[in-house]
């Protein structure tokens, strides 16, 4: 279900983010391709999903607003409160309305690619883990991550998550209910594997 190729999709965000963040789209979208050829998940809507992830980051706030009026999605109180996770929501919505795309599992992909949430496919967990291990990034604990990211998709989240959850909560901002149950069903399933294993 791939309308345009990936040269087709660059030359469609390029002009609509800096430098910096086409570097990074770029590098995600071959970082979730690695992580599709190791997990077995379909390489072309990774990588689709990876170059769209962040087409709307560098909007400005009020049309991403508009734009997440326009899908007919109502933010709660955390998602006002918190601008970063917009990208997420009004991303999703564009690839659908403007670039015609409708594959679920894509449009999921780059809605919830920075929170997580639930029950996640195997295409979202990739452009999940895929946006904090892409080349450029040089944090602190990257390299973990990476290695974690090429045995376990759920333990990089996991290690993912801890980063997250220790800077928002430094900072007195909001975790939002999606990343705390996403995190929930991974240690949950960790816990429940380690019980079944005598």
């Amino acid at each position: 279900m791939i309308y345009l190729n990936i040269n087709d999709y660059k030359q469609i965000i390029k002009p609509m983010m800096s430098e910096h963040r086409y570097i990074h789209s770029v590098n995600v979208s071959k970082e979730a391709k690695r992580l599709a050829k190791i997990y077995g998940a379909d390489e072309e809507k990774a990588v689709t999903a990876g170059i769209l992830h962040d087409i709307t980051k560098e909007l400005d706030k009020q049309e991403q607003l508009q734009i997440i009026l326009s899908g007919g999605i109502i933010l709660d109180n955390i998602q006002k409160d918190a601008p970063k996770l917009w990208h997420g929501i009004s991303g999703s919505i564009y690839i659908n309305k403007q670039l015609n795309i409708d594959d679920e599992d894509i449009i999921n992909a780059i809605r919830y690619h920075t929170t997580g949430r639930a029950n996640m496919s195997l295409l979202e967990k990739i452009i999940f883990v895929a946006d904090f291990t892409s080349e450029e990034r040089t944090y602190k604990g990257v390299e973990t991550m990476r290695k974690k990211s090429r045995k376990s998709l759920e333990e990089a989240m996991l290690y993912g998550y801890k980063f997250t959850f220790t800077d928002l909560s430094a900072r007195e901002l909001a975790i939002h209910p999606d990343e705390i149950n996403c995190y929930n069903e991974i240690v949950l399933e960790k816990s429940q594997l380690k019980g079944t294993v005598k």
